[in-house]
């Protein structure tokens, strides 16, 4: 049975009230008071309330139900809005002391806060009892885990973030490779002021603030290259030294050929223009591929997606992952949530409508696209760096602080300025907090 979290206070209420009575009984009889675990339900809590990303929710509590049918489904997310305002959502509930039973998380750093507050548990044991050591790559078992290595989450999938859609038509039209290949900074900017000399106002489509700090991420990957870009996250690079300074007047300069309209706009919309042939590119994560699924888009043909400019041989990994809340009633009907997730049956058919890949290394790859077998394959050969944007490299504080910073940065350019020693004291200073 599928509920939602409103739906089932009166039988939370009832339950508790069944169960004081009884114990009522039951001390009148010497027979012991029934387990308040005996209720057979798991609160999930999600922000994916909109296209696929709530059609992968769906699909996934389909296999739960199959595989669990003795235990309800209740969605006890939050409807509308992104994955920041639900993080906030969330975080006055677990300090309030309101745990879903289990929470969707970014795998890695983000982890961190919820660890160190005692807000979720480990679950190694799951990937003993379930075989998901065996299962999932020894790389990624190596993200997942904390330095004690212990690992708080099953993963649901594993997505790329420094994916350029591209639309090759617009190239092709102005005498540019329709690959849309490049393999460094220079020469993606080259065609940028290629494209806007021939009239095309914001060749890089762009969205609202969290799409820009995600474009900063690749632009910092494609700049200073695999090694040094991890550096920033483990204190080997320094955010105050000269390459650092280079890929800042990068993104200053990526930036400016970007659309005006930018705040306006989600993911989807700066999708939309790369569909419509009013920008030629647009950086994202691989969930970007539902946009032009929906638009009827043919991979390879209509659109292609190749790795952000200069990253080539890089995959950088973020995964949406669930964990194991503290303090809740039914721990079992949580684990079982997290069984059904790291399964083979939920890696599948989660990752066809998501546009991700699974996180289990045992799938057929024939059951994917074309996009997926290859970001399967740079998975697996290329080397893997962490996203800031979404959490695997940085905690919580961490990010807030950088995105503050880029908002800034972003309102300065957008305003004809941009001050990158600025940007860069703003960004030093996040990292030494």
């Amino acid at each position: 049975m599928h509920l939602t979290r409103r739906s089932t206070t009166a039988l939370v209420a009832t339950t508790a009230l069944l169960g004081m009575a009884s114990a009522g009984c039951a001390a009148g009889t010497g027979d012991p008071a029934p387990s308040p675990d005996s209720h057979q339900d798991v609160a999930v809590y999600t922000w994916w309330s909109t296209g696929s990303e709530n059609e992968g929710l769906n699909t996934l509590v389909e296999v739960f139900e199959k595989q669990h049918p003795e235990i309800d489904f209740v969605d006890d997310g939050v409807t509308g809005g992104g994955g920041g305002a639900a993080k906030d959502h969330l975080q006055s509930r677990l300090e309030n002391q309101d745990p879903p039973d289990t929470f969707v998380a970014h795998a890695g750093a983000e982890l961190q806060d919820y660890i160190d507050e005692g807000y979720i548990q480990d679950v190694s044991g799951l990937y003993e009892e379930h075989g998901l050591t065996d299962v999932f790559p020894e790389g990624l078992i190596d993200l997942l885990a904390t330095e004690d290595g212990k690992i708080y989450s099953v993963p649901s999938n594993i997505h790329r973030a420094n994916v350029m859609w591209v639309n090759p038509a617009v190239l092709q039209e102005n005498d540019i490779d329709p690959s849309g290949r490049y393999e460094s900074i220079d020469a993606f900017v080259a065609d940028l002021e290629k494209l806007r000399n021939a009239g095309m106002e914001a060749p890089l489509a762009l969205g609202t603030t969290w799409t820009q700090v995600h474009l900063f991420e690749t632009v910092l990957l494609g700049s200073l290259g695999a090694e040094a870009y991890s550096g920033l996250w483990d204190g080997t690079t320094d955010w105050n030294g000269p390459e650092v300074t280079a890929a800042l007047e990068d993104y200053k300069t990526i930036l400016g050929y970007t659309n005006a309209d930018r705040m306006d706009l989600d993911w989807d919309r700066a999708i939309q223009r790369v569909i419509d042939g009013d920008s030629a590119f647009n950086v994202m994560g691989d969930w970007a591929v539902s946009g032009f699924d929906n638009a009827n888009q043919e991979f390879g043909t209509d659109y292609v997606a190749v790795p952000s400019p200069g990253s080539a041989g890089t995959f950088d990994f973020l995964a949406d992952s669930f964990t194991l809340s503290a303090g809740i009633l039914d721990e079992d009907s949580a684990k079982a949530w997290l069984e059904t997730i790291g399964s083979k049956e939920a890696q599948i058919r989660f990752n066809k409508v998501k546009g991700a890949i699974p996180a289990r290394a045992d799938i057929d790859e024939d059951e994917f696209t074309e996009y997926q077998k290859m970001a399967i394959k740079s998975f697996q050969e290329d080397t893997i760096v962490s996203s800031m944007a979404h959490g695997a490299a940085i905690p919580v504080a961490h990010l807030t602080a950088i995105t503050d910073a880029a908002t800034r940065f972003n309102r300065e350019v957008q305003e004809g300025g941009g001050d990158v020693p600025a940007f860069q004291a703003a960004l030093a200073s996040a990292a030494a907090a």
